[in-house]
């Protein structure tokens, strides 16, 4: 009896050593599996871009034991692909897995409790979540109802996503992986316009490779990561010669693009950091571009014009607004329901506008919620100390410009500036808890790296408490 007793302990002994890795091992293999099926482009639209996502996803489940935070880490590359994956019939992109997989990750693993910005942001979101419900009653399908969580995804939770990640102080980890990604579209735009511009051909410039992407949806992207290089938080931990080379590669990218929402919005960052940092000199060279910048648009607007060609974009926004307003009134209080032109074959298009998208898909109940909830973040993220804030506020102002004078609720584009705004609250929260426990708080040393407390080694030279709003 004794001896089957200690047999019976030794067992138990031995699977609880064994256990711990065993399900990480399974996840392990079914994930090389799963990514070699992909590659074959089998079962999935996009079966490499796919295979290489699940393939970082499954890096950060091996990570996992020594950096809890891994999978969503290695999410945000993944971030900006908006191919579709075709998953199961359903209309998801890679960002969309992407954010899922991140989000998982953040609420199993994050920081908690959350800052009160946060929290208020996440308030706002829920008074928008509780206007659009209504629309979701009132119009029972499948879209509609899908819609609805996935719109929460693309504001909250990338929130939480970013709050995640800058509060357990890998904000430069996440930043360079972020950009880096961008820098790899920005090169492909660069190439194909030399090959492009060679041939005589002066047009607008859509990335093929790695990433194909619409010009509008590589604009609109590239923006933010411009936005991101030309704040360069000094938190961030990013060298001011490395993010200036970001910051032009970025920005002449989304020049070759000719995404006129993609400007304006980038333009409109411009400003806002300018206005909270003060008129520097290196602000006043930026600020400088701002004029040829709105010169460009505006040029490229009246050209349409005058051509009179019913079929530029131009024309065809115009009368897309006129459709939608007359599909509206018919049913102006709660909508047609979100994702409307995928069931009805009267609606075959996506309003190009935010306002006109949502008080379609909402109606007027819908509409006020979501002025309420955007303008109510801009004042939240305007109210942060702005070391923190004004990169949170420059990405999703930029955001909200751009969606002025195209798509709106679209994956890549929505969610990336809240992880960005994620980011900075996380680490904002980061900061105070450093310094409440009386650590001395030298420049970077609480926040990214590798070494020390946080993984992260002081950059010496600067303090945090430099310039008005700890910016490079």
């Amino acid at each position: 009896m004794g001896q089957l007793s200690a047999r019976t302990h030794r067992l138990r002994d031995m699977l609880g050593r064994w256990w711990p890795a065993a399900w990480r091992w399974v996840l392990l293999a079914s994930g090389a599996a799963l990514s070699t099926y992909l590659i074959l482009d089998r079962g999935m639209r996009n079966g490499v871009i796919s295979a290489v996502l699940i393939g970082l996803l499954v890096i950060g489940v091996a990570l996992m034991p020594r950096l809890p935070l891994a999978i969503a880490l290695l999410a945000t590359p993944g971030l900006i692909v908006v191919q579709r994956v075709g998953l199961g019939g359903t209309d998801l992109t890679v960002s969309d897995v992407a954010l899922a997989a991140a989000f998982g990750s953040a609420a199993l693993f994050g920081t908690y409790p959350l800052s009160r910005p946060t929290k208020q942001i996440l308030a706002l979101n829920l008074v928008y979540q509780f206007a659009t419900l209504l629309t979701v009653i009132v119009n029972p399908f499948a879209q509609n109802t899908v819609e609805w969580f996935h719109a929460w995804l693309l504001v909250s939770g990338a929130l939480l996503v970013g709050w995640a990640l800058g509060r357990a102080g890998l904000a430069h980890a996440a930043f360079g992986l972020l950009i880096g990604a961008m820098l790899v579209v920005a090169v492909g735009i660069l190439v194909s316009a030399v090959f492009t511009f060679a041939q005589g051909q002066f047009v607008a410039i859509s990335p093929r490779w790695p990433l194909p992407m619409h010009k509008n949806a590589a604009g609109d992207l590239l923006a933010v990561g411009a936005v991101i290089a030309l704040v360069n938080p000094r938190w961030a931990g990013w060298r001011d010669g490395y993010a200036r080379l970001a910051f032009w590669t970025l920005t002449i990218a989304v020049v070759l693009t000719q995404s006129r929402q993609a400007i304006i919005g980038l333009v409109v960052a411009v400003l806002v950091v300018t206005l909270r940092r003060g008129a520097s000199r290196r602000a006043r060279m930026i600020l400088l571009l701002v004029i040829p910048a709105i010169w460009f648009v505006i040029s490229m607007v009246m050209d349409q014009i005058e051509t009179g060609n019913r079929f530029n974009s131009y024309y065809v926004r115009i009368e897309w607004m006129q459709q939608v307003y007359a599909l509206w009134k018919h049913s102006p209080i709660f909508g047609h329901g979100l994702r409307y032109w995928y069931v009805h074959e009267w609606a075959l298009f996506q309003p190009p506008q935010a306002e006109l998208e949502v008080v379609a898909s909402a109606g007027v109940v819908g509409l006020l919620g979501f002025l309420i909830m955007w303008v109510g973040i801009i004042v939240v993220l305007w109210r942060v100390d702005p070391r923190f804030g004004t990169l949170a506020v420059a990405a999703v102002l930029s955001r909200i410009v751009q969606a002025q004078f195209d798509l709106f609720w679209v994956a890549a584009q929505v969610s990336v500036p809240f992880v960005v705004a994620g980011i900075c609250l996380g680490a904002q929260a980061l900061f105070a808890a450093n310094r409440s426990d009386g650590e001395r708080v030298d420049d970077l040393a609480w926040s990214i790296g590798s070494g020390g407390r946080y993984g992260v080694p002081a950059r010496t030279g600067n303090t945090l408490g430099e310039g008005a709003d700890g910016t490079a």
